[in-house]
């Protein structure tokens, strides 16, 4: 859908509304994710954009299905990423409310209740496209690619710093770390960007000071968090600081990122590169997020939400937007034909623009919408999009190694397949 039918679609149901032609329905969208705890940064974030986005479309006569007009209201869980919780609450979700979109962070929260949501064809998004296998149709990733975006900010490293030539990475060793870990070590060895240490350490671990020294032993050009925890983000980069480290850093997320500078220093943070930007930057205005209005929508956030912007704040949201277009399109919230509607053509507008539904060589099916992503550079204190990356076009360069790694690490399609069955025991129970 282009950003002119939203745009219409918008004014439309706002000319509905004044006319007193009031949503009588409701469609209801349910919100699984760690609201609190050490992951907490990448739901709470995202539940308050969702809670923005219903406003906004309930408050403009809610959604035309079928001739008739629904409001959404949006159901929350808190999984705190913790496997048993997720399963109570995608029951909770889905047998006494109905869902007919369930909203998961995924990862290690995914696992237990798959067989109980793709037996029940629930539509299921997650941030996650390592989820993804032939045995989850009804899965999809359409605004987040974690960690395949990842690959971008490297090559833009290697295009644009091309003295730097030594990686020291860590990762935490779970459903998060591990496919990010994979991944940056296939763009760095793409780069020709040689790692001189890696250190993988427990998820609830909190000894950053230990991770950073064993991390320096190698004297690298560049520190890599990979895909770390907030909290943890925040303890090695203070602790590089202290340190008296002052190379590159790349990280996947950087939430909250003013607070590292406020820590550390502005000089300090120069350069600092990540994936996710702040939406009301320059680059991302005539994207066609949040009905073409990406900075509004940002403005709106901080308002209500005061210091709390994440890297998952927009995504639920995009992922909203995905499905408003096909429900309409489709006529119905039925989870079977809104996924086809979403689908259709192999094409889907993307938070940053076309992409396309892809993802089955390493997935084992086409459920990840995959497309540019931006390169954010902290400059001067301030969070800017650098470039935008292709991870199409890397894929079809570097596929094969990314694909090595993944095996390396037991995390293809195939090989969490035949190590599933345990941890499907939850969904089991719940059937």
């Amino acid at each position: 859908m282009n950003a002119a039918s939203l745009v219409q679609r918008l004014a439309v149901n706002a000319q509905v509304k004044r006319l007193g032609v009031g949503a009588q329905r409701v469609v209801k969208v349910g919100f699984l994710g760690p609201l609190s705890g050490p992951v907490s940064s990448w739901g709470l974030p995202g539940l308050n954009g969702c809670r923005i986005w219903v406003d906004w479309i309930n408050r403009t006569g809610g959604m035309l299905i079928g001739g008739t007009r629904h409001n959404v209201q949006l159901l929350a869980e808190d999984c705190g990423y913790e496997p048993d919780r997720a399963a109570v609450g995608a029951r909770r979700l889905v047998q006494d409310h109905g869902v007919g979109l369930l909203m998961m962070h995924g990862g290690d929260t995914f696992r237990p209740v798959q067989n109980y949501l793709m037996s029940r064809k629930i539509l299921t998004s997650t941030l996650l496209p390592s989820d993804l296998s032939p045995d989850t149709p009804y899965l999809i990733a359409p605004s987040e690619i974690h960690p395949l975006y990842n690959v971008t900010a490297v090559e833009w490293l290697g295009r644009n710093r091309p003295d730097l030539r030594r990686v020291a990475m860590c990762s935490q060793t779970d459903a998060l770390g591990l496919p990010s870990l994979a991944t940056y070590r296939a763009a760095f060895a793409a780069e020709g960007i040689a790692s001189v240490g890696e250190i993988r350490y427990a998820p609830e671990a909190t000894n950053a000071d230990e991770i950073l020294r064993a991390m320096l032993a190698g004297n690298p050009d560049i520190l890599c968090w990979c895909t770390s925890y907030e909290p943890m983000v925040h303890a090695l980069t203070e602790a590089a600081f202290r340190s008296g480290f002052r190379g590159q850093i790349i990280s996947c997320t950087a939430d909250y990122y003013r607070r590292l500078v406020d820590r550390t220093s502005i000089d300090f943070m120069e350069g600092f590169l990540f994936q996710f930007p702040d939406f009301d930057d320059p680059e991302l205005r005539d994207k066609a997020f949040f009905f073409n209005r990406p900075a509004e929508f940002f403005a709106e956030y901080n308002r209500r939400f005061p210091d709390s912007w994440s890297a998952v704040s927009w995504e639920y949201v995009a992922t909203l937007d995905l499905w408003h277009a096909a429900v309409e399109k489709a006529g119905t919230a039925a989870p079977v034909s809104v996924l086809a509607a979403m689908k259709h053509g192999g094409l889907g507008e993307h938070a940053f623009g076309m992409a396309q539904w892809a993802g089955s060589e390493l997935f084992g099916n086409d459920n990840a919408l995959i497309g540019d992503w931006p390169v954010v550079r902290i400059t001067n204190g301030q969070a800017r999009i650098v470039a935008f990356g292709s991870v199409p076009a890397w894929l079809q360069r570097h596929g094969a190694r990314l694909r090595d790694e993944m095996r390396a690490l037991g995390l293809m399609w195939d090989q969490r397949h035949s190590s599933a069955s345990g941890e499907l025991r939850i969904a089991a129970e719940l059937d």
